[in-house]
């Protein structure tokens, strides 16, 4: 812009905030003290449009992976075998959006999504990232006190809403009913925070393989019954139809193939 240009974009704020914001001298301009009380928020404004331009001309980066994954298994399953897809493939840079539910508003600029429901979504390609069952966990001394289903009946039980089983599914699949009454359940909307629970030996979480199956190995969780239900729901990765996936996006999608392939029905022989 040239500097009369300038001068009368200054007028025009000047105009339209009602005040000056400079003072003119002979050798240039001098903020006022409201120009300077002004200038932090000005300054942000300008730092925020630049980041978010940054991100939006990123998006067309072959290297870049724009993911949106639901956030349990973002936390439990991908992120302990991260380091794995690191070192295959280094030239990858990765942007993640996180969401609880399929319902939730999808990054608009997302390649690949992993997503936890039934089937398919609407102009979405859904592949199903295996099945898996449902079963207790708990802290492993919090677990030495549980003998029997009865036994669990007496501990804090955790669970989801908005899944569809629940700790009243898998009682009254398991062959071993409980005697007693059942306790009311405490309900959270992601396992990454029922599971940090159980982590605390504050109770029994209701959980699958896919987001206990790390903390298991790792010893954090242990399953205190041997009982597990397949479950109807499950993890799906979709794309938008009729979109060409870049390098990045591409890599993603078969590494991840390949290590579901590999990890293969451990869910089911668990128990």
């Amino acid at each position: 812009m040239t500097q009369s240009a300038v001068s009368q974009q200054i007028k025009s704020l000047e105009t339209a905030l009602g005040r000056p914001l400079f003072v003119r001298r002979v050798r240039g301009l001098e903020l006022t003290e409201e120009g300077r009380a002004y200038l932090p928020t000005v300054q942000a404004a300008f730092a925020m449009l630049e980041e978010g331009t940054s991100v939006l001309t990123g998006r067309n980066d072959p290297h870049v992976l724009e993911l949106h994954v639901n956030l349990s298994f973002a936390v439990f399953w991908l992120t302990p075998r991260l380091g794995s897809f690191m070192r295959e493939y280094p030239w990858v840079r990765l942007n993640v959006v996180t969401s609880i539910w399929p319902e939730e508003k999808q990054s608009a600029a997302a390649a690949v999504g992993i997503v936890f429901g039934q089937s398919k979504w609407e102009g979405r390609v859904g592949h199903k990232l295996g099945s898996d069952t449902i079963f207790p966990v708990c802290a492993p001394a919090l677990a030495e006190r549980i003998q029997s289903v009865d036994d669990l009946m007496r501990e804090r039980l955790f669970d989801l809403s908005g899944t569809l089983q629940s700790w009243d599914s898998w009682l009254d699949a398991n062959p071993a009913q409980a005697k007693g009454p059942r306790p009311a359940v405490d309900r959270v909307s992601t396992w990454t925070l029922s599971l940090a629970w159980a982590q605390q030996g504050l109770g029994v979480a209701l959980a699958h393989e896919k987001v206990a199956g790390h903390l298991i190995e790792t010893g954090q969780l242990v399953c205190p019954c041997e009982f597990s239900l397949p479950m109807k729901e499950a993890y799906y990765l979709i794309a938008p139809e009729g979109t060409h996936a870049n390098p990045a996006a591409q890599a993603f999608k078969g590494w991840l193939l390949r290590e579901m392939k590999e990890a293969g029905p451990t869910a089911e022989s668990r128990h």
